[in-house]
């Protein structure tokens, strides 16, 4: 199947994108749609052509383009030049405004004493004008997908209004429902650029070296291995690796850290970040589909693609309210009339007979602002997060870690820098306690079982080997498994080697109390030990320490502060555990734990918890991650895994991004919370007013349009939302 991707332009509310997925799916060879309406873009799956997909979106009164990447627009415009600007880009909104000029001419003959054919004449005219479009899309509407929307409901309400004699409450109608519209639809347009901005971040062409000096070439041509330099203040188009110069890199776009952080040989480096004062020349890592940036943007459009829960209802709500909504106006309009003798059409003292508030309840019936209070809310919160540094993979696990109560930790690498050293090694026959040859054989033993972990343990235990000159003694262990989380086990010249944790050797590997006593007291200062056996017995020991990540003890105090409990699972030693505990101030922690029990634990914490979050690397630590209520990743940007992995990924590398995130869920769920009451309840009330007879079908769409964008305003707060790390600008 071919996979087709358009832009869909003129949409103002996500009952828009069902009528349109709705349409285009009942296309002959179309397999799969599916419209984003947060970003705007239109997913094919099938053997159907552009133009039979483009003939059906404006046979529904929308706008068809090729998904072309976003030009880059710099700052946004204000926000009425952008509004005049948007109003006068499609026929409709300009057919629209002649209307509106039509009305207004006729309103002012009116108000100098004409009331004649003329004024009459302006009014349907400005109907016609305006209402042409809205009249239209309804009935292809109704023609194709077999259902009602807004536009039916104003096209009856406006046509009833001109059978009872109403035509300037009929041409208003039509002319704020369609400005209406328009502000809903630019108001969302600005919210979908908070995303667009996304793409706007990397250049599109890069500085490549090759034999005959520098070429500009298109960034999608680079390939694995080449070598590109990037000038001082501009952005880098690649993922790589410095290979010469040296300098300081503003990874903000990409990690959110708000400081430049220092780059030289060997370092790696993001497509979109912006490099310093100096020269460097970068080795592409990545293609350029595949980069670190790309794959934010695709997370953050594939999240837009998952809805909130409370999205979810408000959609199964709008399904069924609509058309509740018509039936209920016909009620209205026919009952009082046939069974208790009240008048249907107007009374010349001016009160509204029952067929006119049976029209005023059509134009109540409108679903705009219900609708469009979720989605944009969700849009400029996974935009804001994505700015600051933090992905969320969908409007669900935003709306899940709102209601997290407790988040458990991992310890090495999350709590901890990841990068531990090796503090000692000793073997059993050491004489003197010092750095012998027999010292250095378990070393060197203990490197050969490593070589092939990425485990920070390993890596610390690898280097320590390298220092001395000692990694290629052994050759690297063949048939390497790991032991259920404590511990490995490999071939080494042909005798089956072990190097694991001291319950492991405790069960499996008899050694002497002598040994035991030199293990307790180095887990006794907070060291992680590892002994080693070479397959006919216990050779020594090693002992690692790690140092605590700067901000870890500011974010448990913060955690607490937000009334989230803290807790820490490990699989290292209980001192070493109770150690970093202290440090922190973490009140729960559990030590010596394999995957499965930390996967246990977390379920133990379910079920005394509305909602758990686990924090990890997003590899060691992924049946933990899986069994929370929301999985959460730091160093992503690193991380290609860590990406897959979790529900939130912290993009740079260290917890500062983690109560922003839970403050950022928090906010979002609050303005859903509020934009979906005021919604319901303004349209209780003008129901209500409407039945009474206290209410015009114009002020009707006036309230409903103010609602819309007063429910959209507070759905992009999000945006504004600052990070507690964040320094002041200026």
């Amino acid at each position: 199947m071919a996979e087709q991707r358009y832009r869909i332009e003129g949409m103002d509310c996500a009952d828009c994108a069902l009528k349109i997925e709705k349409g285009v799916r009942q296309l002959e060879g179309v397999e799969r749609v599916e419209l984003n309406f947060s970003t705007a873009l239109l997913t094919i799956d099938g053997q159907v052509s552009k133009q039979a997909v483009q003939k059906r979106v404006e046979q529904l009164g929308y706008r068809l383009l090729e998904d072309a990447p976003a030009a880059a627009s710099g700052k946004m415009e204000g926000f009425l030049p952008g509004l005049f600007r948007y109003l006068l880009t499609s026929r409709e909104t300009r057919l629209a405004l002649l209307g509106g000029g039509l009305i207004g001419v006729s309103f002012l003959l009116a108000a100098f004493g004409w009331q004649g054919w003329l004024v009459t004449v302006l009014q349907l005219a400005a109907l016609v004008l305006a209402g042409y479009p809205v009249a239209r899309s309804a009935v292809m509407n109704l023609w194709i997908n077999r259902d009602f929307n807004m536009n039916f409901l104003m096209t009856v309400a406006a046509i009833g209004a001109v059978v009872i004699g109403e035509y300037p409450e009929a041409a208003s109608l039509i002319f704020l429902f369609a400005i209406a519209e328009a502000l809903e639809g630019y108001s969302a347009e600005r919210a979908r650029r908070s995303i667009r901005h996304l793409t706007e971040l990397a250049p599109q062409t890069a500085l490549r070296l090759t034999e005959r000096g520098e070429e500009q070439i298109p960034v999608e041509n680079l390939r694995i291995g080449d070598r590109v330099i990037i000038p001082a203040g501009e952005r880098i188009p690649t993922d790589g690796v410095v290979r010469s110069g040296h300098g300081a890199v503003n990874q903000a776009p990409i990690t959110g850290e708000s400081l430049p952080v220092p780059k030289s040989a060997g370092d790696e480096v993001f497509a979109g970040s912006i490099n310093g004062s100096t020269v460097l020349e970068v080795e592409v890592t990545r293609l350029a589909a595949d980069n670190t940036l790309n794959r934010i943007i695709r997370l953050v459009e594939e999240a837009q693609a998952s809805k909130a829960p409370a999205q979810r209802f408000v959609d199964q709500f709008a399904r069924y309210y609509t058309p509740a909504m018509l039936v209920l106006a016909v009620l209205v309009a026919v009952i009082p009339p046939l069974l208790f003798g009240q008048p249907l059409l107007n009374l010349p003292d001016g009160t509204r007979g029952w067929l006119y508030r049976g029209l005023a309840l059509l134009v109540i019936g409108c679903p705009c602002a219900l609708v469009i209070s979720t989605p944009v809310t969700v849009v400029s919160a996974i935009a804001a997060g994505a700015q600051k540094g933090v992905l969320f993979k969908g409007g669900s696990f935003l709306e899940a870690l709102s209601r997290v109560k407790a988040v458990a930790f991992d310890k090495t690498g999350t709590l901890t820098s990841g990068m531990p050293v090796v503090t000692t090694y000793r073997a059993v026959d050491c004489a003197d306690g010092g750095d012998c040859e027999k010292c250095q054989d378990v070393l060197a033993l203990a490197c050969a079982l490593e070589r092939r972990s990425q485990h920070p343990l390993a890596q610390a235990v690898v280097q320590a080997a390298v220092e001395r000159g000692l990694e290629n003694r052994y050759p690297p262990a063949e048939r390497v498994s790991a032991l259920n989380g404590i511990g490995l086990q490999g071939k080494i010249n042909g005798q089956t080697a072990t190097i694991g944790s001291h319950r492991l050797f405790e069960v499996e590997h008899p050694h002497s109390d002598e040994l035991c006593r030199w293990v307790e007291s180095a887990e006794s200062l907070g060291q992680t030990t590892m002994l080693v056996c070479d397959g006919e017995r216990v050779r020594g020991y090693l002992a690692v320490s790690d140092s605590l990540r700067p901000e870890s003890e500011q974010v448990i105090a913060r955690l607490k502060h937000m009334g989230v409990e803290p807790v820490m699972l490990t699989g290292d030693n209980p001192a070493a555990a109770q150690s970093v505990a202290g440090k922190v101030g973490l009140q729960q922690f559990h030590a010596g734990l394999l995957p499965e029990d930390k996967t246990r634990l977390i379920q133990e914490l379910r079920t005394n918890y509305p909602a758990v979050a686990m924090v990890g690397d997003g590899i060691n630590d992924t049946p933990a991650l899986a069994a929370a209520t929301v999985g959460i990743a730091m160093g992503g940007a690193a991380s290609a895994q860590a990406m897959e992995t979790a529900d939130v990924v912290l993009m740079s590398e260290g917890l500062n991004r983690l109560p922003f995130a839970m403050r950022l869920a928090r906010l979002a769920r609050r303005i859903i919370r509020q934009n979906i009451a005021f919604s319901l309840i303004t349209k209780a009330i003008f129901i209500l007013l409407a039945l009474a007879g206290w209410t015009t079908m114009w002020m009707a769409v006036l309230a409903d349009m103010g609602v819309s964008l007063l429910v959209t305003f507070n759905g992009m707060r999000p945006l504004a939302l600052r990070d507690e790390n964040e320094r002041p600008q200026g």
